[in-house]
């Protein structure tokens, strides 16, 4: 590359770099105070690019921006109030799910209000064009943007140093029970902290516009990218945001410029993984203390009659499907068992583990994969492709968790979907393996597993065996040692426990059981596709076990029946059905934070 094309791409990173840090910098203030990790900030940043592309029409663009990031303010500001304000005492992962639910419902508003087709946004009236740099042409607007990021940092700066309510930020960020009992109203502090990151996240979408449209597939792309942003810069810290969203844009704007354009889908996952493992607290952020598990006390985990019973009669329900029912029932069942095993692996390691994953999907995805590959591309039977295909997901989770149970909290999760991302990436662009985007059809199980039916009953046998098994497993020393790990490291090691070894091994354990349900999944829908291991499969995966409870052992199969039979049922007969979905999901957290099984394990007769 020439000297004139460099300092273009290195000009083309630092735009990048100043979008990605407006919305980066509202997460890290969030997460700083509240503590929660805001799942529909993404959401907001595609509100704003909706709102400005509707208000520039009538009121030209560089009003319409502003008054977009106001608009964008005004609404976390009753996010906060009416929804986050409830749920501040509840376990971090509830709030996980509110804000996902969050992201379903503002989706459903989006495609209410402007359709499902793309907004082109205008161009900035005065920035239209280009100029010469280095015998290079190079927009007006994004040099624009580049000082947007700097200045928005030293106003940030100075809010935090020179003003009092920055001093009472900055003190709720180190210490919030401290800052409490000194009298802070920590209540009214959350709601301007929120409104103030709605604020960037809308403004940086309506700075958006005139470089890409608004679309409603945004949200969850952009989410993602501000993730890594704030982890590797350190979760809380402004300056680690501002160097890493400068990190992040320089790689994928070189990377680009090399000829790698591939890499850009997954570079900044591999960015995060490495400066996770080398340093897991983030490039500038603060060494965590001790972590525990998502549960302040739990009873020891056992059957309660109500769930003995529930599980019988179940059981015996299900045996019965396809006499009474029809084939679409069958089906429905079918996907109910699989989501139902892939929801118990995943509470296999975060429950009594203590590990929340935000990438579990990958092991699902890569069994799939692997069923469809050994019988497409290798012609290996698909009995036996199902017998290999779990054993592959397993080598996976062996790999990815070696690194991921060095880190706890929210960075071990941060690097769970780092690693899912990664094999995401793999499996969109590998043509010739996977298929790349189109995936894989062609799927099929062998003759005398062709009936709905037959091969029902298969995945009955095989999801109830390998739910039994977890459960055994949770139950046995292996178990009581891997609570005991969550609960207290330090205190585990010392009695004799090898704690890294513990959960190094559930993960590989419940990797092979999401990968025997990925498996299954492939044979009864005869394809694969790259969304089999992308982002919302994970956050589905958590959605099933907080619905059920994750304090009891039933719980995540509960949740994946609810879940699974809602989703169809809103798709089929409802327009907006991620709204439903949304609200439904909403009211649980807020009426059954324990979710159902949670709320049956508290009547007097189930004890």
């Amino acid at each position: 590359m020439s000297g004139s094309a460099v300092l273009l791409q290195f000009l083309n990173g630092l735009a990048g770099a100043s979008s990605l840090f407006l919305v980066a910098a509202g997460l890290s203030l969030i997460f700083g105070v509240t503590r929660i990790v805001n799942f529909a900030h993404g959401s907001l940043y595609m509100l704003g690019m909706y709102v400005a592309v509707w208000l520039s029409p009538k009121v030209g663009f560089w009003l319409a921006v502003p008054l977009a990031a106001l608009g964008v303010a005004l609404l976390g500001f009753l996010i906060e109030v009416a929804l986050l304000r409830r749920i501040y005492k509840a376990p971090e992962l509830l709030q996980l799910l509110a804000t996902f639910a969050l992201v379903l419902v503002i989706r459903d508003f989006a495609l209410w209000a402007w359709g499902p087709e793309d907004q082109l946004g205008p161009r900035a009236p005065g920035l239209a064009g280009a100029m010469s740099i280095a015998g290079g042409r190079f927009p007006q607007y994004d040099l624009f943007l580049i000082l947007v990021g700097p200045l928005v940092f030293l106003a940030l700066h100075f809010i935090l140093t020179r003003t009092r309510w920055g001093i009472l930020i900055r003190a709720a960020t180190q210490d919030r029970e401290m800052a409490a009992a000194l009298g802070v109203n920590q209540r009214w502090l959350f709601t301007g902290v929120f409104a103030l990151g709605a604020l960037l996240a809308g403004l940086g979408g309506a700075l958006a516009i005139p470089r890409e449209p608004a679309n409603l597939e945004i949200d969850l792309a952009l989410i993602s990218d501000a993730f890594v942003v704030v982890v590797v810069g350190g979760l809380g810290s402004i300056p680690g945001a501002l160097l890493a969203a400068l990190l992040i844009g320089e790689v994928k704007a070189f990377c680009i410029a090399l000829g790698y354009s591939k890499l850009t889908l997954a570079i900044e996952f591999v960015v995060m993984a490495i400066v996770l493992v080398l340093r897991p607290w983030g490039l500038l952020g603060r060494a965590q203390g001790e972590a525990r598990g998502p549960l302040i006390a739990e009873a020891p985990l056992r059957f309660s009659s109500l769930e003995k019973a529930g599980c019988a009669a179940a059981l015996a329900l299900l045996v019965a499907l396809p006499v009474f029912s029809g084939q679409y029932a069958v089906v429905l069942a079918t996907d109910i068992l699989v989501f139902a095993l892939f929801a118990v692996s995943l509470h296999f390691i975060m429950g009594p583990g203590g590990m929340t994953s935000f990438g579990h999907a990958a092991y699902f995805g890569i069994g799939a994969y692997a069923a469809g590959i050994l019988v497409l591309r290798s012609g290996v039977p698909a009995e036996v492709a199902l017998l290999l295909a779990p054993l592959a997901a397993a080598c996976g989770a062996l790999v990815f968790g070696w690194f991921c149970v060095r880190l706890s909290g929210v960075y071990m999760a941060m690097l769970t979907l780092a690693f899912a991302q990664i094999a995401w990436s793999v499996a969109f662009q590998w043509d010739r393996l996977t298929g790349g985007s189109n995936g894989l059809i062609g799927v099929w199980p062998p003759q005398w597993l062709a009936s709905k039916s037959a091969y029902y009953y298969l995945v009955l046998l095989l999801c109830a065996a390998g739910i039994a098994f977890l459960w055994q497993a949770l139950r046995a020393p292996f178990g009581y040692a891997l609570r005991a790990a969550r609960d207290s490291p330090l205190r585990a090691e010392a009695i004799g426990i090898d704690v890294r070894a513990r959960q190094w091994a559930a993960f590989a354990v419940a990797g092979l059981a999401a990968g025997l349900a990925g498996a299954l999944y492939a044979f009864s829908k005869g394809s694969i596709s790259p969304e089999t291991l992308a982002v919302p499969r994970s956050v589905d995966g958590l959605a099933m076990v907080l619905l059920g409870g994750i304090q009891t052992l039933t719980g995540p199969v509960w949740g994946a029946g609810l879940l699974t039979w809602l989703h169809d049922t809103a798709s089929r007969e409802i327009d907006y059905w991620r709204a439903a979905l949304g609200g439904v999901l909403l009211l649980l957290v807020l009426a059954f934070p324990g979710g159902i099984a949670g709320l049956a394990s508290r009547w007097p007769s189930s004890r």
